[in-house]
């Protein structure tokens, strides 16, 4: 029941599954999307005025940061390829106090070399202590960044297991067997 302003300011980041539909607006231009959930009030705006300034030298630290590739940060957000506007949501998120990160599909549609930098970003959100769930259908992407896999079947959790598990169990509960401990000790 809490409003989106009340969800962010308790620190919970969202990476969504949709980035074109959910997490950017394509004509604005990368600074205006890394700045969409702090457009209430400081450093961005004063007395309801975009402090230009303050806005273009968090998007270059974060533009820099995240390795975005563009022009610079006053290109239309829609113009870039999908790796470069993951970047762009990623850096939105992490760039503010978080008690919370979840990520729908973190690398859907993007190049091998963006897949790299999200799950070493994802990686290291995880080991500064923050909570990250990950929610993925990419078998790779989930063994990679999970400490724990929850995995669902038709629309129920078959088992919560450690990330480390076999990918031949994980591959039999992604087909609905509830794993066993049978025969484990023989």
């Amino acid at each position: 029941g809490r409003s989106v302003r009340g969800i962010l300011d308790a620190g919970v980041g969202f990476v969504p599954e949709d980035r074109k539909e959910d997490g950017l607006v394509g004509p604005f231009t990368i600074a205006e999307n890394l700045m969409l959930d702090r457009a209430h009030g400081a450093p961005f705006v004063k007395a309801g005025t975009v402090q230009r300034a303050a806005l273009a030298a968090f998007a270059q630290e974060k533009f820099e940061e995240f390795d975005v590739r563009a022009q610079g940060v006053d290109t239309p957000v829609g113009t870039l390829s999908g790796g470069n506007q993951q970047k762009v949501v990623l850096a939105r998120e992490l760039s503010r106090e978080l008690s919370l990160l979840v990520a729908a599909q973190p690398t859907r549609g993007v190049d091998v070399g963006s897949i790299e930098f999200i799950h070493k970003r994802v990686v290291q959100t995880r080991d500064a202590g923050i909570p990250v769930v990950v929610v993925s259908t990419e078998l790779d992407e989930v063994v990679a960044l999970a400490d724990r896999i929850m995995v669902m079947y038709r629309g129920r959790i078959v088992g919560i297991v450690p990330g480390d598990t076999p990918r031949e169990v994980l591959g039999l509960m992604m087909a609905g067997e509830t794993p066993s401990t049978e025969g484990a000790a023989a």
